[in-house]
């Protein structure tokens, strides 16, 4: 599967790529509003990936060319800039499609890390009322710690959880989620549901930044 990651030159982005190009056959896009940033991020994940006897081709393309070449599109870009990215790369999308949003609202206060989400209450609400008709949006991925994604000396060992309305597009996702080695999807419901999901992230950066050694904390549920 193609799979395709908008914004895929920061954070969140990076550690996707290389997993799934390191643990799995999918074939990873990555896309930025830059093609040059994208290119130049397409060679350091190939460098990478080579390093550890893995031989990949990674490509950099526009959002807009990334989204158009692949069936999976994940919008790995800061809350803020969902919508339009999503508007951007709509005439590239159909039913066939799915839509996958890690964002979540944080704003950060003197005191720490709080839950912000937009007036629709979720930022998988947001991206699903800007998705073009027919195109199912998960919300997943949203509670992992970037660096330790993107470290692939780390064992995960965590869990994602997934809102989505969608049943299909819920399987799917959760299946390329469960090919990342040390990666178990577990399902929260529907989008309605997608506040509470978000919600964890800031609480998850509050504790990692208050206690010694948990700077790459995820979560698992027993």
């Amino acid at each position: 599967m193609r799979i395709a990651l908008l914004g895929g030159t920061g954070d969140i982005g990076e550690g996707l790529a290389l997993r799934w190009a390191y643990h799995t056959d999918h074939e990873v896009v990555v896309g930025s509003r830059d093609p040059e940033k994208a290119r130049a991020k397409a060679d350091e994940y190939e460098t990478e990936l080579e390093s550890r006897g893995r031989e990949v081709k990674v490509n950099g393309f526009t959002n807009e060319m990334a989204a158009d070449r692949a069936s999976v599109v994940v919008l790995a870009v800061p809350p803020y800039h969902v919508s339009d990215t999503v508007d951007a790369v709509a005439d590239g999308l159909d039913g066939e499609d799915i839509l996958v949003t890690p964002a979540a609202g944080i704003k950060r206060e003197d005191d720490g890390f709080h839950y912000h989400p937009p007036n629709v209450g979720s930022v998988t609400q947001l991206v699903d009322d800007a998705a073009p008709d027919g195109v199912p949006v998960v919300g997943a991925f949203h509670n992992l710690a970037a660096g330790r994604l993107a470290n692939l000396d780390a064992e995960l060992d965590i869990d994602t959880l997934l809102v989505a309305d969608d049943y299909d597009a819920k399987d799917i996702v959760w299946r390329l989620a469960e090919d990342i080695d040390g990666l178990r999807a577990l399902d929260a419901g529907g989008i309605s549901n997608a506040a509470e999901v978000e919600s964890v992230t800031p609480l998850l950066i509050n504790v990692a930044q208050n206690n010694e050694g948990m700077h790459d904390l995820g979560i698992q549920f027993r």
